[in-house]
Parts: structure tokens; sequence; C-alpha cells
């Protein structure tokens, strides 16, 4: 898997070196993409994509916790029963189309992963019914951490100040869109069976709680031994420590703080007011919203 990050990294800087912060971007059907790792062909590609129904479908806006989570899924589908990953598994929008070939001789149950807005996502999704796991974090912790996620990365659109990455991420006008109109268009399917809404922050207070949730939905059958192994190596601190290991040069961009509070180092008191006005214009009295637990993570 290191190998497979490594190379990714690697793309990331020769594609990115020698281009204009305009020539970084690309849009596709009205959002934002990064053109060192997603392309129109593979975005054509994945239109075509069938996704099965025992597939295991996770999806997060960026810097919600999509690595946490997928190393958690991955322990539980491979390492802890013994099995090996045939390949990496890849964000579905990134990489060459050809990818799709290898990707459709997984043997069930594969696991996909993907940043995209629901509405993007291929529509082979509701034919399945497949199991999706959508996991959300705050946005004020969010667009902190993209903040300095895309400022640590050579070849990525970074921001030439916190104020200005905040005024772009509250207009929607960052790579993968609006964190809002994400969240808005997942509370719309909220109480559909085959959709769960995981927390970020309640990851962080309750690891094992969490571990157990994802395996109980996905029909993972884990002894209480595999659950406790799964949570202890999947702590935030542990695969920090690991990072080098599991995703080479980028495991430092990847994994760098993980905290639930941190835009309080950051936001100005005009600023948090007015994502406050944001997220009460966008998911106020909301199930959605009841979820996130906004108040308690997001006032100072």
């Amino acid at each position: 898997m290191a190998k497979k990050f490594e190379e990714i990294n690697e793309k990331l800087l020769a594609a990115g070196k020698d281009k204009t912060p305009e020539e970084l971007l690309f849009t596709h059907k009205g959002v934002l993409y990064p053109s060192t790792l997603c392309s129109l062909e593979t975005f054509q590609a994945l239109e075509a994509f069938k996704i099965r129904a025992d597939d295991l479908l996770l999806v997060a806006y960026p810097k919600c916790g999509t690595n946490w989570t997928l190393h958690i899924l991955h322990d539980m589908m491979y390492n802890i029963l013994g099995k090996e990953p045939l390949t990496f598994t890849h964000i579905l929008e990134f990489g060459s189309p050809d990818k799709f070939e290898i990707i459709n001789q997984i043997p069930p149950r594969r696991v996909l992963v993907t940043h995209l807005h629901r509405d993007n996502i291929p529509r082979s999704m509701e034919v399945s019914k497949v199991k999706t796991l959508v996991v959300f974090r705050n946005p004020k912790d969010t667009a902190v951490s993209l903040f300095h996620f895309l400022n640590s990365l050579t070849g990525a659109t970074a921001y030439n100040s916190w104020d200005e990455c905040f005024e772009y991420f509250i207009s929607g006008k960052v790579i993968y869109g609006s964190w809002f109109e994400h969240a808005v268009a997942w509370n719309e399917h909220i109480d559909d069976d085959n959709v769960m809404i995981l927390m970020f922050e309640n990851m962080k207070a309750d690891l094992a709680a969490a571990v157990q949730k994802i395996a109980d939905f996905f029909e993972i059958n884990l002894a209480k031994e595999q659950i406790q192994l799964i949570t202890e190596r999947g702590h935030f601190k542990a695969m920090k420590e690991r990072s080098r290991e599991t995703h080479g040069n980028l495991g430092s961009h990847v994994f760098r703080k993980g905290d639930v509070g941190d835009w309080k180092n950051y936001f100005s008191e005009a600023q948090s007011r007015e994502m406050d006005a944001k997220f009460e214009e966008c998911l106020g009295g909301t199930k959605l919203g009841e979820i996130m637990n906004y108040k308690i993570h997001c006032k100072s």
C-alpha cells in the first residue's frame, strides 16, 4: 500500500511542478477537481462503472476522515480476516480510466472510496442499493484541515492565507465543491436503509463503538477481540506513527493532527459567525444537522 501512495505522491509532485494555480484545477459538471489526480477521461469511464450490491462504499468530503475510515475497513476485510487485498483501494475518481478494468476483476467484497458529491457518484449506486458509509466532519475543522493539506503539498492549489481559504471554502469554490451542498444532498437520503452516517467527532470520542457500528452496518462478523485489535490499530496516534509505512511520503500530509476544535486557532469571530449562519441556512432543523452536534463542536 505504501508503494502505491508513493506513486500517487510522486505523480502529484511531478505533474504539478510546472503548472500555474489555474492549471492545477479543472471543472467537471460545475465542480473543481485537482488536474494532477483527476481527468475528464476517468470521469467518463466512471459513469459506466458498475457498483455491486455486495461492495462496501465509503463516501467522504476531503479531509473528513477518509483515510482513517478506509484503514479500519481494510483491517476488517483483509488484515484481521487473514486476506490480502488484490489491489490498493484507490479513490474512484483518481488515476487513469484503464484502472476500472482491474477493479472489475476484484472478487467480492470490494472496498470502494470516493470524495464525490452524491449526485456525481455512478448511477449504479442507486440500482445496486449498495451499503454506503458516509463520513462527515464539522465544516470548521474540515476547512482548516483542507487549508493545511493543500498548502503542504507541492503540486496542489495552495492559498496565500487562512483568510483567503475561508472565503473560497464557504463559497464552495474549492476542490470537490461546497461542503454544505454535500451535506444537504446526503440529508435527503439519511433515512435510506442502505446509508449510514458516521461522524468524525464520534470516532474520536469512542472509536471502539464506531468500529462496531461499521462492522454491524456492513454485516462483517467480528469477535470482541478483533474489534479491540482494530480499535487499537485504528487510533489516530497509532496511524500517524505508521503513516510512513502505510502512506509513504504522503503520510505526514494525510495525518496532521486529527483534532476536534482546532478551528478555534484560526477562525476570527466574524468568520465563525458567518459559518454558523451558513450552517443554519443549509442544515438547521435537519436530521443530519442534529447528528452533527454543531453547537457542541462549532461554538466558541
